[in-house]
C-alpha cells in the first residue's frame, strides 16, 4: 500500500476564484514514485487514473507533466487535474486532506476535513502541503 495526502489550498479549492490547470505535485522521488511514470520525451505526457471513494464511486483524475520548458515553452511542473467535480461534490475546503492510496495498482481517493483554516486575525492560511503517509 502506498498512500500520499494533499493539505488543499484555498487555490486548490477555487476559494479564489483564480484560475489554475489542477494541483500542483511536487517533484519530490516519494510522491511522484506514487503515480504513473511519465515519460520525459513527450511534450506534456499524461495518464488517466481512475480513483475509487469510499461510496464505490469512480473518478476520473489526469495526472500531467507539463514539460514545455523542454519544447521552447516556460512550464516543467507536474499537476493533479481533473480533480474539481471531486472537490465540489465533497465539499471540500482549504484545510481540508486529500488522501490517495494505491493497494495493488488500484487508486483510491478520500478526504479528511480540516478545522477552520481562517486564523483568529480573520487571515486565511494557506496550505499546499503533500506528504507521504507510512502505513
Amino acid at each position: 500500500m502506498h498512500t500520499v495526502a494533499k493539505t488543499l489550498s484555498a487555490n486548490d479549492t477555487s476559494e479564489t476564484n483564480a484560475h489554475q490547470a489542477g494541483i500542483l505535485v511536487p517533484k519530490d522521488p516519494s510522491i511522484l514514485s506514487f503515480f504513473p511514470q511519465l515519460s520525459k520525451e513527450d511534450k506534456n505526457p499524461r495518464s488517466h487514473i481512475i480513483f475509487e471513494d469510499q461510496d464505490g464511486s469512480k473518478w476520473e483524475f489526469a495526472f500531467i507533466y507539463y514539460n514545455n520548458k523542454f519544447f521552447g515553452g516556460t512550464r516543467n511542473e507536474y499537476r493533479l487535474t481533473r480533480m474539481t467535480k471531486y472537490i465540489r461534490t465533497s465539499q471540500l475546503s482549504s484545510g481540508d486532506d486529500v488522501i490517495f492510496t494505491k493497494v495493488n495498482e488500484k487508486y483510491q481517493v478520500n478526504y479528511e476535513r480540516k478545522n477552520s483554516v481562517v486564523n483568529k486575525a480573520g487571515v486565511l492560511k494557506l496550505g499546499s502541503n503533500w506528504k507521504v503517509i507510512q502505513i
